[in-house]
């Protein structure tokens, strides 16, 4: 078990994704229902293996912000529901090669599907998945759907190869580190929200707006996603402390530790996340050596940055609800560090 490391602030009413969901739970249980449709095949395997992460937690975040950006926007048809359960997908078919890329074991406190069935199984049905989303952008018409969510998919790619040439590298930077963060993870943020203005035909400076909301959303969660993996926070989210450490993955933390670290303490960096040379008690070392140098409190700070950026995209946007629960959505991602 890793330090407890007390990052302060969060006062008050904890902010939620609640909200959000409740706006377009009628639409949720619609693309939830698409879903399970569309990830139908005669090859039991297929819908076995993406039934198992589908289900596995999670609050379909990615869709919902597609659901929540069309409602925003005025939009009254249906498009959005296939749009976001190709959201859902594209994003489930990423966590399936990601996993074995990093060898996981867990996702959301459960066995991996690479666990159980294997690299071969996980990787052939993520191509799966990718190509029903591929099939649902088709179906939809739009060539400028077409282009976010395809333009999305090669993003996302790029950042997993950028994230490689990055692990276990301690001269990572963190222009460098941003640079995965914005492909990897906040690309398909920025697309789900994006669409929604797009359908509903909105003026582009508004779906350029959403688009800025959901890049900057997305920094912020990833940002807070690495520094919850050296809190004791992370045994409630389904993830064990330390991942990240153990495969010498180079996250804000590191970078900030790192760098303000003496020779010593960049000697020992470089033995646990570039050699990989770990021993019992490296990581509540590592952790000790973020706190000394504040790298905790001072990432938590960069995701405050990009929150409020995201937050200042939303000010084009009426007062409403809608608005009201995508701004309660940025101090949740940030208060999960709490």
């Amino acid at each position: 078990m890793g330090v407890v490391v007390n990052l302060e602030g969060g006062r008050g009413r904890k902010s939620s994704l609640e909200p959000l969901i409740e706006l377009v739970s009628d639409d949720l249980k619609a693309v939830n229902e698409l879903i399970v449709q569309r990830m139908d095949s005669p090859v039991a395997l297929i819908p076995q293996l993406a039934g198992h992460i589908i289900a596995a937690g999670g609050k379909r975040m990615r869709p919902v912000l597609t659901l929540a950006a069309a409602r925003m926007c005025g939009y009254t048809g249906t498009r959005h529901l296939a749009l976001a359960a190709c959201v859902e997908f594209i994003h489930t078919a990423t966590l399936l090669h990601d996993d074995v890329v990093d060898e996981s074991d867990l996702r959301r406190g459960l066995a991996s599907a690479n666990a159980v069935w294997g690299n071969k199984a996980s990787v052939l049905v993520g191509d799966f998945l990718f190509s029903r989303s591929f099939e649902l952008m088709v179906e939809d018409g739009s060539l400028d759907v077409l282009a976010i969510l395809s333009n999305a998919s090669a993003v996302i790619a790029e950042g997993e190869v950028m994230q490689l040439l990055t692990t276990n590298d301690t001269q990572t930077g963190e222009t460098a580190y941003l640079d995965v963060v914005k492909a990897k993870t906040a690309q398909l943020f920025a697309a789900a929200c994006r669409l929604g203005a797009v359908i509903a035909e909105r003026p582009r400076v508004e779906d350029e707006a959403l688009d800025t909301y959901g890049m900057n959303l997305g920094i912020a969660f990833q940002v807070i996603d690495d520094v919850l993996d050296y809190s004791a926070k992370q045994v409630t989210l389904g993830k064990s402390i330390g991942d990240d450490f153990k495969e010498g993955k180079i996250s804000l933390p590191v970078i900030l530790a790192f760098r303000r670290g003496d020779d010593g303490e960049r000697a020992f960096w470089r033995r646990t996340l570039e050699d990989l040379e770990q021993t019992e008690g490296d990581l509540e070392h590592a952790i000790h050596l973020m706190a000394r140098h504040n790298a905790l409190d001072d990432s938590v700070e960069r995701a405050r940055h990009y929150g409020a950026i995201a937050r200042d995209a939303l000010g084009i946007f009426e007062d409403g609800p809608h608005k009201k629960a995508f701004n309660e959505l940025i101090d949740f991602c940030i208060e999960r560090a709490y």
